[in-house]
């Protein structure tokens, strides 16, 4: 596999309102390119402690760590459903057929509240 260097994907945020981000990300991808099968992301994760600056203010100290991320229509496509699963469970989600089962019911929730015009419980 050749990874291109001549594009980097940049994780971008869309405002809701003016200065409100949404809480789901997206990532602009050029006509010519491809979304990455898996994205490398530096955690910097906040220690809690400071160290003093160049200008004697004061910084915070983070402890790096590499982390990937793994596109699941790629792993859907070329794992088998069993192992799959496995994937989906270690991340703490449900097995893909009870996942759209439920989804399922949700979608059929929203669509009954939406032709009634009335709010329906959620389980």
């Amino acid at each position: 596999m050749t990874i291109q260097q001549s594009w980097l994907p940049e994780i971008m945020y869309e405002e809701e309102e003016p200065g409100q981000a949404s809480t789901l990300p997206f990532i602009l991808v050029p006509v010519d390119q491809e979304l990455p099968t898996f994205l490398l992301i530096w955690e910097h994760k906040d220690t809690g402690e400071t160290e003093p600056g160049p200008d004697g203010e004061a910084l915070s100290i983070v402890q790096p760590e590499l982390r990937q991320f793994a596109r699941m229509d790629i792993l859907k496509e070329r794992l088998d459903p069993v192992d799959y699963d496995k994937v989906r469970q270690a991340l703490g989600l449900k097995p893909l057929r009870e996942a759209m089962r439920l989804g399922r019911t949700i979608t059929d929730k929203a669509k009954r509240s939406a032709s009634t015009g009335e709010a329906v419980e959620s389980d």
